[in-house]
């Protein structure tokens, strides 16, 4: 353990010299070996032993990616390095390479200034290297390159040193074609090009432990023919000796990646857009650690002592325990209980960590990830652009019964750590609905569920869920309670799309004084009279109460309004909510006797009335849409576009965008299941793509009934349709 302390002690000391610190990120596409090289890193750090190193796999700490070989989480670590008679601080994060894990790229990417792209030598740049470098360009984050796995262009491939040199040129080209096309500006003008000479690209194996680079060529004078030597000789142990992989690697970083005082002035404008004559900006440009707290997260993590932990990029002043800090888009403060640097999957506590480092801090409760926590408050940074949407949502029931309220936590907890998943509880029901980037994310997700937290849980084929809205005004309709001495009269008619807008941004809500929310509507288009007799806002629809003076209707109103809203929650159509709305009380009768007209009698009459008045106003199913945006290599653009158009799509516009051709679309969520793997088969893997929920549309006539069947089926509903629905 001595070691380690000496790590901790050494990282404290170069905490706060931020000319000494790199922030980095491992990052590549699938399999490319990026966990074997971070292993390798830390072992030529002295922190872990290096007989394990690529056997352990330190950074994958959860079981399943150990036992799936893949990355899920992002992990951290910090160690120290000599370069040039000065050791420097690095913290690096290891990013996961699967598409569906995009978000912890993304997010990762905003913590760090370089970006260390990870290539297999013999599969060359594939789409999720280009996925992973456009991400780190548009955060600002500089790129070098690593290219893996150059044994086996030696040993199973038996190339010479110029068929080797040629195939590594192609690899540099290639990535540098995508930074070109995605950064020209940094490329010609501030070396962002990676090179040779320049010395922003290294080769080696992580397996095997060596690596070379121009300039540790210069100094050792071993040159190709001798590397090739030396693996055809079986002679790979003086090789490593003679060229380990961490200090290649490592010097690479210290030579060329930015500290964070040259980084920040030119990160802050892109990832924040809050005043930069203010103090505060000036504090974060200058890396100042005597100024205000501003701390970006970048990932919540739970440890089953300290509770959660979240983990980013401290911009700005000097985080320690007990003091009181806001965070982002909620109220009030949470105190910081404790701070600390990761050491792989180990964190180390600290007193304080000063602005220019990546800290671990406990205590923030009501952060997430791309939470901006901070000692004022102030303009939080950009929210973070995930790549993809979620997109599938599938059901989720606890086996047992006993597991209901573990379950319930668990998924609150998964959608704080994961900002691209999103969890919907319904405790009627008992089933979770949770909607994430894709099916392996949710798979993942869901054992998750099972191994860490022993929950035994069933899940449902995925689903898409529905709104029913009517088409046009209704006339009046009567429902009648089962004793027949209570009647209600109601007309419905759909709302304008402003005032729906205005309800869903809560800009009119039955928490506002009256005046302000008839303020609102009459700005969204309500004529003034309906304005005033809002009696309910519920979800997207609105109760009109315009009777006048009928005896009793007070003490009913509460019972009319439960009715009312029974009736919107379960449509007549499939049981799906209803949606944008205005509902009008005519008139009423009511029993004199208050027993007569009790929950029994009004609910029903009235949740009658609103079904009646709903079918005869042409209630019709909405279904999800999403927007699409595929990126894709010009000789590709036909099969792309075809992908949308055969899911009942419509392609809007294409149009060229740096080296790629961009396609954008829309198209319903239900033809979209299915769609990541058809669109990787139909562009041979080349193509990135982005969905993002558009809202609702309405179905096209031929579709309802089949949909609603499907659905009343699902639901375990009596199949024929509610009378009066014959305009399908």
């Amino acid at each position: 353990m001595g070691r380690r302390k000496q790590i901790v002690q050494e990282c404290e000391r170069l905490m706060d010299k931020p000319e000494n610190i790199r922030n980095i990120a491992i990052a590549a596409h699938i399999d490319h070996g990026k966990t074997t090289l971070t292993d390798n890193l830390l072992a030529g750090a002295g922190m872990i032993s290096s007989d394990l190193a690529g056997e352990q796999l330190a950074m994958d700490t959860e079981e399943d990616e150990q036992e799936r070989g893949i990355t899920i989480d992002a992990a951290n670590v910090s160690m120290t390095h000599e370069y040039q008679d000065t050791n420097h601080l690095i913290n690096l994060i290891d990013t996961p390479g699967h598409v569906d894990f995009g978000g912890d790229v993304t997010r990762a990417m905003r913590a760090v200034d370089g970006a260390l792209v990870v290539v297999d030598a013999v599969e060359g740049t594939m789409p999720q290297t280009e996925t992973v470098v456009r991400q780190a360009l548009r955060e600002g984050v500089k790129p070098a390159l690593f290219i893996n796995k150059v044994d086996r262009l030696i040993n199973e491939l038996q190339e010479g040193p110029e068929e080797m040199q040629e195939r590594l040129q192609t690899v540099i080209g290639d990535v540098n074609e995508l930074i070109r096309g995605m950064a020209e500006d940094k490329y010609e003008n501030e070396g962002w090009k990676v090179s040779v000479q320049d010395g922003t690209v290294a080769f080696g194996s992580a397996l095997y432990n060596w690596a070379t680079s121009l300039p540790q060529m210069q100094e050792t004078g071993i040159d190709f023919g001798d590397i090739i030597d030396y693996n055809r000789n079986d002679n790979i142990d003086e090789l490593r000796e003679h060229s380990p992989l961490s200090n290649v690697v490592l010097d690479m970083v210290a030579e060329h990646f930015p500290n964070p005082e040259k980084s920040q002035p030119e990160r802050i404008p892109t990832v924040w857009r809050g005043d930069d004559s203010t103090d505060l900006a000036e504090s974060m440009r200058l890396v100042d650690d005597e100024g205000e707290v501003v701390f970006m997260v970048t990932s919540i993590s739970i440890d089953p002592h300290a509770g959660e932990i979240a983990t980013g990029r401290l911009f700005s002043g000097t985080i320690e325990r007990g003091q009181d800090l806001y965070v982002s888009g909620t109220a009030g403060q949470n105190r910081v209980q404790s701070v600390g640097l990761f050491m792989g999957g180990e964190r180390e506590e600290v007193d304080r960590i000063p602005a220019g480092n990546i800290a671990a801090v406990t205590g923030l409760r009501d952060a997430i990830a791309g939470s901006t926590v901070s000692s004022v408050e102030m303009t939080p940074f950009e929210s973070i652009e995930h790549i993809s949407e979620p997109v599938i949502t599938k059901s989720v029931e606890a086996q047992s019964m006993d597991d209901l309220p573990k379950l319930i936590q668990t998924l609150q907890q998964v959608s704080k750590e994961d900002p691209t998943i999103r969890v919907e509880i319904n405790e009627d029901t008992g089933e979770h609905l949770i909607s994430g980037q894709g099916e392996l994310h949710l798979e993942v997700i869901t054992q998750r569920i099972e191994r860490n937290q022993g929950i035994p849980v069933t899940t449902g084929e995925p689903i898409v869920v529905f709104r029913e809205a009517v088409q046009q005004a209704s006339e009046t309709v009567e429902g009648q309670s089962p004793n027949r001495h209570n009647r209600f009269y109601i007309t419905v008619e759909p709302l304008s799309e402003d005032i729906v807008e205005t309800l869903q941004l809560g800009e009119a809500s039955m928490d506002m004084p009256e005046l302000e929310r008839r303020e609102a509507l009459q700005e969204a288009g309500m004529d003034k009279d309906t304005s005033q007799a809002v009696e309910e806002i519920h979800g997207t629809n609105i109760l009109i109460d315009e009777t006048k003076g009928i005896q009793h209707l007070n003490e009913t109103m509460e019972l009319v309004i439960e009715g009312w809203e029974e009736a919107l929650d379960d449509g007549p159509l499939a049981a799906e909510p209803v949606q944008g709305t205005l509902i009008r009380l005519h008139d009423a009768r009511l029993h004199e006797d208050a027993i007569h007209r009790g929950p029994a009698q009004v609910i029903p009459a009235v949740r009658q009335a609103v079904h009646g008045a709903l079918i005869n106003g042409r209630i019709s199913m909405l279904e999800p849409i999403q927007n699409v945006r595929i990126d894709v290599p010009s000789e590709h653009m036909g099969p792309a576009s075809g992908e949308i158009q055969g899911r009942r799509g419509r392609v809007d516009d294409m149009y060229q965008e740096g080296d790629l051709m961009v396609v954008e679309g829309v198209a319903p969520v239900e033809e979209m299941i299915g769609f990541a793997s058809d669109l990787r088969s139909a562009t041979e893997g080349r193509a990135s793509w982005n969905t993002e929920n558009a809202g609702f549309q309405v179905m096209a006539d031929n579709l309802q009934p089949e949909t609603i069947r499907e659905i009343r089926e699902r639901k375990g509903m009596k199949l024929e349709l509610p009378a009066g629905v014959d305009y399908f």
